[in-house]
């Protein structure tokens, strides 16, 4: 379970910029957040955006960091109902 999870969250951002990537090709009209946010670090626009950039990321780390921590008691719980009961 914990190998599971550990997999899946550090996989999660990568497929999701690069899939979406892929499927856009170079038709950027319609950004994903993941797209949106790395072209803001750009070489030409690094220095314009880096600001916009930071506070994009917070924002969406809010709400993820907020399910994170409600629903850490039903993860706790899941691992150890399946755990060797001594």
């Amino acid at each position: 379970m914990i190998t599971y999870t550990a997999l899946t969250s550090f996989m999660g951002p990568w497929v999701d910029y690069i899939f979406a990537s892929v499927i856009m090709g170079d038709n950027y009209n319609n950004y994903t957040v993941a797209i949106g946010l790395a072209k803001m670090l750009d070489r030409e626009f690094i220095n314009y955006y880096y600001t916009r950039f930071a506070a994009g990321s917070v924002l969406v780390s809010i709400p993820i960091a907020f399910i994170f921590v409600i629903m850490q008691r039903f993860y706790v719980g899941g691992v150890a109902d399946g755990a060797v009961k001594g």
